[in-house]
C-alpha cells in the first residue's frame, strides 16, 4: 500500500472514528452537562470534548492504518 492510499484511508478511518466517538460522548456527557443557560465554562467543556475525540481518532486512525500496511507487507 502507497504512502497516498495509506494517508486516504487513515483519513477516513479518522472521520469515521470520531464521528462515533463524538456521538459516544456527546450522549454520555455534553447532554447532562446543558444547562438552561451556556456559559463560558459549557463552551470549554465542549471544546476540549471535540479537540480530545479528535486526537484521539487520529492517533487510533493512524495505529490501524500502520498495522494493516504491515501485515499486507
Amino acid at each position: 500500500m502507497d504512502a497516498q492510499n495509506q494517508q486516504r484511508l487513515e483519513t477516513l478511518l479518522a472521520a469515521g472514528i470520531g464521528f462515533g466517538l463524538s456521538r459516544l460522548l456527546a450522549e454520555r456527557f455534553i447532554k447532562d452537562l446543558v444547562p438552561e443557560q451556556r456559559g463560558i465554562t459549557d463552551d470549554v467543556t465542549r471544546a476540549l470534548l471535540r479537540a480530545g475525540t479528535t486526537a484521539t481518532a487520529a492517533v487510533l486512525a493512524s495505529v490501524i492504518v500502520r498495522q494493516a500496511a504491515k501485515a499486507l507487507g
